[in-house]
């Protein structure tokens, strides 16, 4: 069984048998992968709190021909997921990012841009006065890293340019549709003032450095969040579990 050494995030971690823990990363230099961590859930177990949700770490791990579940041999924790798991509103918001990551990333499929996203977008918890911001403004860089960016110059049905009315937000479509085009829309749409429009619009094209000083409150952040929402589902193929399926403790 060859070694393979990888900085990984965990996205989730769940019991295996009476005392080990099936554990789903995103590794920078593998993607989406799955290892079992003999022991993890003994009281002096060596793997300690590094196989937590949202932790990241450096790993040895076996692989083995034809099986798609790596032997976790050994881990070096590089940051502690502790501070993320000291309140409701840091840990559903640390959730919403990882459960993302999982459902649109196909296993083995390694992408460094996509690895470094998520890094920095938990890291950026850590000093977030808004999770639930954060985490949103994560998810719309994500879906533009990962192939997904919102259409929002021109109407996602039609290819329309000009927009008469309200515009709306279709899911299905993946971005803006004109009036005349939500009617065929399958699933419900969600109207955006301009305001939505414009802050989606910077959301989508400022560096990710500056994405972080945008701002929205009342009638624009609600818009956006219903307009994301109904997206990542759309994308994802399903309403994303809750954060108590990842197996957290909460301290």
């Amino acid at each position: 069984m060859p070694l393979v050494k990888a900085t990984a995030l965990v996205l989730r971690s769940r019991k295996w048998g009476d005392a080990d823990r099936i554990v789903t990363f995103y590794a920078k230099e593998k993607g989406k992968i799955r290892g079992v961590a003999r022991g993890a859930r003994r009281p002096k177990s060596r793997f300690g709190a590094a196989l937590e949700p949202f932790s990241l770490c450096r790993l040895n791990l076996f692989e083995k021909t034809g099986d798609s579940l790596y032997r976790i041999s050994h881990v070096d924790l590089v940051r502690s997921s502790q501070k993320l798991r000291e309140s409701l509103s840091l840990i559903d918001s640390a959730a919403r990012m990882v459960n993302v990551v999982a459902a649109i990333t196909p296993d083995g499929d390694p992408d460094p841009l996509l690895f470094d996203t998520l890094e920095q977008g938990l890291a950026s918890l850590h000093e977030s006065e808004d999770p639930t911001f954060t985490a949103l403004l994560f998810q719309i860089r994500l879906l533009g890293v990962t192939g997904f960016r919102p259409q929002t110059d021109h109407c996602a049905s039609c290819g329309k340019t000009h927009f008469v009315g309200e515009p709306h937000f279709s899911p299905v479509a993946g971005g803006l549709v004109c009036v005349p085009c939500v009617a065929h829309q399958r699933v419900r749409c969600v109207a955006l003032s301009r305001g939505s429009l414009s802050f989606l619009q910077q959301a989508i094209r400022l560096d990710p450095i500056l994405v972080t000083r945008l701002r929205a409150s009342g009638q624009v952040r609600g818009e956006v969040e219903a307009a994301i929402e109904g997206y990542v589902t759309v994308v994802a193929g399903r309403r994303l579990p809750s954060a108590n399926f990842l197996s957290i403790t909460v301290s």
